[in-house]
């Protein structure tokens, strides 16, 4: 396989594990990177590279007709938080918003895709070049879950999706069939630590892709960086949507999480 593929990149691993990832299967990574998100090092695995602003969509578009893509890929999440305070919208990001049904992540997300498709660049999943780091189905540590475990799973599994149904997030931290913290803004370490503290100890930790979850952007994932988290409030157990959750650093975060002791469990959907 081989051709050029397009990275609108964001923050985190994720960005530099896809880019390296296609340049393994062959293809040409032209990325646009976002200041003060984006880690400096993409710079190493993509073939070209441009430093853009939030809301600058107009110059991504330009710079990936000019190097020729017609294909690209949404990797790695943008703070909210800079969403907020650091927004710097073109005409074509301010057509966007005024565009979506409405400000949740998925809405806007869509209205991009469907601006940058009708400028001949289709978005696709990221997924596609990274099918082995999608969580399998079954326990993936040492430790099963227990009884009481599994229950909390069930209950926090239904709870996660309906929460995304409503575009609120994709994390819930639940115990004793209680749900103590729900995703928002702050993202999923911050719930974690916020359900953690609640619980006392023992939480489960449950992430799910939303109902309706477009897999060309906002990818559910988790890493070491979860792991690490959840030994800090000493929760219990770890359980992600087969198929749908991406896995970073797997071999690692699966290690750590035998340590602590921390059940990881992948599930198909439940509805």
């Amino acid at each position: 396989m081989s051709g050029k593929i397009g990275l609108i990149a964001g923050k985190n691993k994720f960005p530099l594990i896809f880019a390296q990832s296609a340049r393994e299967q062959g293809f040409q990574v032209v990325a646009a990177a976002h200041h003060g998100e984006t880690d400096p090092a993409l710079e190493q695995w993509a073939d070209a590279i441009k430093w853009v602003y939030v809301g600058q969509l107009g110059k991504i578009i330009r710079f990936f007709q000019k190097a020729g893509v017609t294909r690209a890929v949404m990797a790695g999440g943008i703070s909210k938080g800079r969403l907020f305070s650091h927004l710097r919208p073109d005409w074509r990001a301010l057509k966007i918003v005024g565009r979506a049904k409405h400000a949740g992540d998925d809405g806007i997300l869509r209205a991009v895709a469907a601006e940058l498709e009708s400028e001949g660049i289709t978005i696709v999943s990221p997924t596609l070049f990274l099918t082995e780091l999608l969580a399998p189905e079954g326990v993936l540590s040492r430790r099963q879950p227990n009884a009481a475990e599994l229950r909390d799973i069930e209950f926090g599994f239904a709870m996660a999706k309906e929460i995304g149904r409503l575009d609120i997030g994709q994390c819930v931290v639940v115990r004793r069939q209680a749900v103590l913290a729900v995703e928002a803004i702050d993202g999923t370490d911050a719930t974690i630590r916020r359900g953690g503290i609640l619980a006392g100890e023992q939480a489960v930790v449950v992430k799910v892709s939303k109902p309706d979850q477009d897999l060309r952007f906002d990818v559910p994932a988790v890493g070491l960086e979860t792991i690490g988290v959840m030994r800090e409030v000493k929760a219990s157990v770890l359980a992600l949507e087969a198929g749908k959750t991406l896995m970073f650093d797997r071999t690692e975060m699966l290690q750590q999480a035998d340590k602590a002791k921390i059940a990881v469990i992948g599930l198909s959907s439940l509805n």
